[in-house]
């Protein structure tokens, strides 16, 4: 036990990412087509994430559907989220919101979740909730809260989570930061509606780790690209440390979903597994 104890003071010297508190390393997952399954499965992700409009969309009919519910039953990866919840032409903030339009799909597609055991349903969306030029934010959020606190009474009614995503201000006007996102997750103060915390968007609009920390235990989904062409993790080789660490830090549970564009799959997608494990090692230490 001496010798042990030795060792483990000198790796803290050594780096300022291990720490005597061992935490089980985030699972990882990847946005990435579902005919991608086998690819992502052989570089070691077990978690998928697909689009709404593609998997369970009010617009497909039940057969399309039923077909879906048939790749997902037959995939090696577990089909974790469905992101783009809403279609553009689909306002949820501004003044052009038809709230019994939004209530109606938002049932639909997470009764089609509930069906497909798809338990996160990512709210981002940059086109649904752009305001109009001149169109004041602050009414944009009075307004948007309590829409969202009837989302969550049907994601709650069905069973799933909304994940509500901060996008950088190249995406949409309508909250662009971890922090202004997560005063809206605490406003309407329901389980079933939780943040999002995008690295990469983070990255974008220039948002430090302490924002992480700050948002503490509603954020309930991590997703993460590099930051100057939203390429995998390991392109460029990003450092994301400082923010694994901010997640480590606030022991969070769920799991680190790439959400980037893709080039070359067999490449890319093997690297971007590698590259992430190998940074949450050093930040988590060796112990899965």
């Amino acid at each position: 036990m001496r010798a042990h104890h030795y060792l483990l003071v000198s790796l803290l010297s050594i780096s300022p990412y291990v720490t005597t508190q061992a935490q089980k390393i985030p699972e990882l997952g990847l946005v990435e087509s579902i005919e991608q399954d086998s690819l992502a499965y052989a570089a070691g992700f077990h978690l998928l994430g697909e689009t709404v409009g593609k998997m369970l969309s009010p617009t497909l009919s039940e057969e399309q559907f039923q077909e879906n519910l048939q790749k997902i039953k037959k995939a090696r990866t577990k089909i974790y989220l469905c992101n783009v919840l809403f279609p553009g032409s689909l306002k949820i903030a501004g003044p052009e919101v038809d709230e019994a339009k939004v209530l109606a799909h938002v049932d639909q597609v997470f009764a089609r979740a509930k069906k497909a055991n798809i338990p996160v349903i990512v709210l981002g969306s940059g086109g649904s909730r752009r305001l109009p030029d001149g169109y004041s934010n602050e009414l944009a959020k009075e307004k948007f809260i309590p829409l969202c606190r009837q989302m969550a009474l049907l994601a709650k009614k069905h069973n799933v989570t909304i994940a509500i995503e901060s996008l950088n201000s190249t995406e949409t006007n309508f909250l662009n930061t971890v922090q202004e996102t997560a005063e809206i997750v605490k406003k309407v103060n329901h389980p079933n509606f939780r943040l999002n915390a995008d690295i990469y968007h983070m990255l974008k609009e220039n948002e430090p780790p302490q924002h992480i920390i700050d948002a503490g235990k509603i954020i309930v989904h991590v997703e993460i690209a590099e930051k100057e062409k939203r390429t995998v993790p390991g392109v460029v080789g990003e450092d994301f440390r400082p923010y694994l660490q901010a997640l480590k830090k606030i022991k969070y549970q769920g799991p680190i979903v790439v959400e980037a564009k893709v080039n070359d799959a067999a490449k890319e997608i093997p690297l971007a597994y590698q590259y992430l494990t190998q940074q949450l090692k050093e930040v988590y230490g060796t112990n899965k």
